[in-house]
């Protein structure tokens, strides 16, 4: 497989998890960190740095736009649920963890 195709594929592939992150509204990102250790955020930093290495502007809020397919202020309203109790504790230990 050629370069110029593996990069469509994949491409293809990251539109489409973008996709499925901004119709399944229901998956938190608290819960994304869990159980994969990335969330929408994490996409949108990715995003930005991989905008960096083309020598391409783009601010965090522009890219987290990008994913959350609104600006975030706008879907942590409509959204983002309170993290739970638990959900708070897991991820302070996931993050303690990592130190």
């Amino acid at each position: 497989m050629d370069d110029n195709i593996k990069t469509q594929l994949e491409a293809a592939a990251f539109k489409r998890l973008v996709h499925h992150f901004q119709t399944h509204t229901d998956v938190q990102n608290i819960d994304l960190m869990l159980l994969a250790d990335f969330c929408r955020n994490c996409l949108a930093k990715w995003y930005v740095e991989a905008a960096k290495d083309q020598d391409v502007e783009i601010t965090y809020e522009q890219a987290r736009e990008m994913i959350y397919g609104m600006p975030y202020k706008e879907w942590q309203t409509k959204y983002q649920r309170e993290a739970t109790p638990e959900q708070l504790a897991a991820f302070e230990d996931k993050m303690k963890a990592k130190l």
